[in-house]
């Protein structure tokens, strides 16, 4: 809980100091627009950015359990993601593409047997133990990259920016990433993260993330949106990079590429827009370890196992 203070009083020292700060101009593109700047020369990501979509994560396949992947195991519709009201797209017109899978080119994550078979024996035996739910379920993390991966609400960011630091504040979970832009090394290989290391650096107008150091307790993707990548773990071994490169007013094209050879056959990449929302508001996402979710959840599962004599 320390470091989560922490990172939020890193975060909103940021916030004022962005404030407090107008960005320049420099440069224009081909179009005509000219890329902002930040008073020491960095470009300008600031804002409240949402990843709102109708682009499906994967390319889908007849052989996908879509109801095992949203959770519906008993057939009843009820899932263990929240209900569709919570959705919110007004006023907005959602652009739906192939994937946000890019690479490989089928659209399709280079799973391993053995990392899907333990996914699906999670989901299938998710009301049986407590580490059966993904750390965004038990009010962790969601995760990174995953905490960037679209779901149907919450889906605010608020990039901040301050010399030699950007900092994003995720709606959901409340977090706050802090990214050194100096290009330092990782921390010692000793230290694990359920988030990883984040070291950025700027290469032109892009922000370039690396991200190392993960611990094995996490999962690559942690929600019903991301299909059958929900609840595929993850390994020490995973590597990933991330690019955030602002193209137009609104618009930042983020990618991240990840690679963990225990888990995947291949590097794959997601491509994600992120839009700029002036009005957008973020609001607590009130998401605690003491919720009453998990147990209701494993009492319930216990109901279901007592047979009457």
């Amino acid at each position: 809980m320390r470091a989560r203070h922490r990172g939020a009083a890193v975060a909103i020292a940021l916030a004022l100091a962005a404030s407090a700060c107008q960005g320049a101009s420099t440069g224009a593109s081909a179009d005509g627009w000219t890329p902002p700047r930040t008073p020491d020369g960095q470009p300008d990501l600031q804002g409240v950015w949402t990843n709102y979509t109708a682009t499906p994560f994967e390319v889908p396949d007849e052989r996908d359990d879509l109801a095992l992947y949203s959770g519906d195991t008993d057939g009843t519709g009820r899932g263990t993601g929240p209900a569709a009201f919570l959705t919110d797209t007004t006023g907005r017109t959602l652009a739906k593409g192939r994937s946000l899978v890019v690479d490989p080119p089928n659209g399709r994550v280079p799973i391993l047997p053995w990392a899907e078979e333990q996914r699906t024996f999670k989901l299938l035996h998710i009301q049986d133990h407590w580490e059966h739910h993904t750390p965004w379920e038990r009010c962790i993390t969601r995760g990174v990259p995953g905490g960037i991966f679209p779901t149907g609400y919450g889906s605010g960011y608020q990039i901040l920016q301050g010399p030699g630091y950007v900092a994003i504040v995720y709606e959901m979970i409340h977090e706050a990433r802090i990214i050194p832009t100096d290009s330092r090394p990782h921390v010692g290989s000793g230290i694990r993260l359920w988030n990883g290391d984040s070291v950025g650096r700027w290469d032109g107008d892009t922000l370039v993330v690396d991200i190392a150091n993960y611990n094995d307790k996490g999962s690559i993707a942690t929600n019903a949106a991301t299909q059958r990548v929900r609840s595929i773990p993850q390994s020490q071994d995973l590597h990933v990079v991330e690019r955030f490169t602002r193209v137009d007013e609104n618009t930042i094209d983020y990618e991240a590429t990840i690679e963990d050879p225990k888990v995947f056959t291949a590097p794959w990449r997601v491509a994600i827009p992120l839009h700029r929302e002036p009005d957008y508001r973020i609001f607590e996402y009130a998401c605690h370890e003491g919720n009453l979710a998990i147990p209701n959840t494993l009492s319930a599962g216990r109901a279901l196992r007592v047979r009457p004599r």
